[in-house]
């Protein structure tokens, strides 16, 4: 074919037709019959002015040249068709009138109106510049910033200076404080952490080595706190690892320096607190702390309010010593031969016979939670301590669930459950002569309180969805709680709501603190006396002018529960 071969394409099927311009020839019959189209794109390669074009288009894409179709058109392009002429000169068809660049098809195919824009399939196409996306995770923290890096470094030093050995244990508090921001009761087991080898010393290279170098500055509270408290062989904690922060804890506080002539009560304390800890933070109940768990709950703050404030009753979250105090005590009162076990027919003393003996079956049996005891039909001090928290504090998640009422164990609550729980209770005050509520108005009660999805039944999350959940237990195994409940002013209820910062436990660990304190100094507190009942008027009635005689009435009943001499004989 001359200067060169150009062989025919056998995609000439695919052409638009209309793009040929061929007046004489129907769309339609060049689109039922392709090969008619690929007939003519052959014819139109063999054409001498074709092959010129293409061979100059090849000859610039070769040389690096831009490409422009509209230059390499020649002639034709002056004459408005964009395509080279097969037919004879003169014998031509008119052109249609529409315009190239106003075609649809030109529009459509994204090509512009200027002549640059008639781009060629040789045309070469520059490739998108690649994004870079920053790094922005971090196994173990985001890197210091190279300024902050040098500040600490700077304060290291100076803490350091004049240390040519190192840091002894208890000069490294300052550093536990300025520079990992972390309570000081943490500062004998980080430094221990660091002195792996026992010297007694600390070194900056050492300490900048495990704590800057290692990303343990980069790391959040709970991560740091969480991995000097751990095993390097655990990716959990466990109880045993918060005894060192405990005994530092006892050792410095200046709250619980009184302890320090009693060892046994400091050991007492120290082991209900991590119990205190496990039941709320550990919400798997398996005994493994995880970083998830400790992230998720608030004992982070707790420590933090505890190595700042010097009361340490003021420390309501896990380490209030008034609280500590209760808990031993109501151990210790239902515990009458002192082994540190009670059986079922201790606990059924608990709050003057407020529980039924149902439920106390239930527990005993071990349906909610299984007795770190290891002795058959004994409940330990451990057992005891998460059983007083789910009691007294059922405003919290770990006491919502209702493992106990869930006799079939399928999840769910149904009137069948509740009527066997509250057949107790309704024996209960007929025998104390009280006016029974009847079971149909109770379970009516209670779908109005949880206003349940289906109100055949309730599920876990109804319960947790209620404000009022609590009471449905009291209703259905506390005798006293219920009587209470049932009597309360609602202006009061409103009250307590208004004030979330105390939780039911708080509320009652500072009723039962006041009680046994007034046990210890002497003073008969069950019995009922005009100077016992003044006291507590006086510590709940502050301003008689917001609260009615209703609610401080009903608190007495409430607070007096054990000076009831009423008892139910079954």
């Amino acid at each position: 074919m001359g200067e060169m071969d150009v062989e025919p394409l056998t995609y000439g099927a695919c052409l638009d037709p209309e793009l040929l311009h061929l007046a004489e020839v129907s769309p339609l019959d060049l689109k039922e019959n392709p090969q008619i189209a690929e007939q003519l794109y052959s014819q139109w390669l063999s054409l001498p002015e074709t092959v010129r074009l293409v061979k100059s288009l090849m000859d610039d894409a070769k040389a690096g040249m831009p490409l422009n179709f509209s230059n390499s058109v020649g002639t034709n392009a002056a004459t408005g068709n964009a395509l080279p002429s097969m037919f004879p000169a003169g014998s031509a068809p008119p052109l249609s009138p529409r315009s190239s660049s106003g075609s649809p098809r030109f529009m459509k195919r994204g090509l512009g109106a200027g002549p640059s824009s008639l781009g060629s399939p040789l045309k070469l196409v520059s490739e998108p510049e690649k994004e870079v996306i920053p790094q922005f995770y971090f196994r173990n923290g985001r890197p210091l910033p190279k300024e902050l890096k040098m500040q600490s470094l700077e304060i290291i030093s100076q803490i350091f200076s004049g240390k040519l050995d190192g840091l002894q244990i208890h000069e490294f508090k300052t550093v536990t404080k300025e520079i990992c921001k972390l309570p000081t009761f943490f500062s004998s087991v980080l430094f221990r952490k660091i002195d792996a080898d026992g010297t007694g010393f600390v070194k900056r290279d050492a300490f900048v080595a495990h704590w800057m170098n290692s990303n343990m500055m980069t790391m959040d509270t709970e991560a740091q706190i969480f991995n000097i408290l751990k095993h390097s062989d655990r990716s959990y904690l466990i109880q045993e690892d918060f005894k060192p922060i405990l005994r530092e804890l006892l050792a410095t506080h200046p709250g619980l320096e009184f302890l320090q002539g009693t060892p046994e009560f400091q050991d007492r304390y120290a082991e209900t607190v991590i119990y205190r800890i496990f039941y709320y933070v550990n919400r798997s109940g398996n005994g493994h702390l995880t970083l998830r768990e400790l992230k998720r709950g608030n004992l982070i703050a707790a420590m933090q309010h505890a190595d700042e404030e010097e009361d340490i009753n003021k420390v309501l979250r896990y380490f209030s010593y008034e609280h500590f105090y209760v808990i031993y005590c109501k151990f210790w009162e239902l515990d009458t031969d002192h082994d540190f076990l009670i059986d079922k027919e201790n606990l059924i003393k608990y709050g003057n016979h407020a529980l039924t003996y149902r439920v106390v079956e239930r527990i005993f049996a071990e349906i909610p939670r299984s007795f770190t005891s290891k002795v058959e039909g004994k409940m330990g001090y451990e057992d005891f301590v998460y059983f007083i928290l789910a009691e007294e504090d059922k405003s919290s998640e770990p006491s919502l669930e209702f493992k106990c009422i869930d006799l079939d164990g399928n999840g769910i609550i149904t009137p069948a459950e509740i009527q066997f729980f509250y057949e107790e209770q309704l024996h209960r005050m007929e025998c104390m002569t009280q006016e029974p509520v009847l079971f149909e108005d109770i379970l009516c009660q209670i779908v109005d309180m949880v206003a349940p999805e289906n109100e055949t039944h309730f599920t876990l999350s109804d319960i947790k969805a209620c404000k009022l959940s609590g009471n449905v237990f009291n209703i259905l195994f506390n005798l006293n709680k219920f009587m209470a409940f049932e009597a309360r002013d609602p202006f009061l209820i409103r009250q307590e709501r208004e004030n979330p910062t105390l939780t039911q436990w708080d509320h009652f660990a500072r009723r039962e603190y006041i009680r046994l304190s007034m046990e210890e100094d002497g003073e008969d507190a069950s019995n009922g006396s005009g100077d016992y009942l003044k006291f507590f008027f006086f510590v709940l009635v502050k301003d008689l002018s917001n609260i009615s005689v209703n609610s401080v009435l009903s608190n007495v009943i409430l607070m007096t529960s054990h000076s009831m001499n009423e008892k139910c004989t079954y």
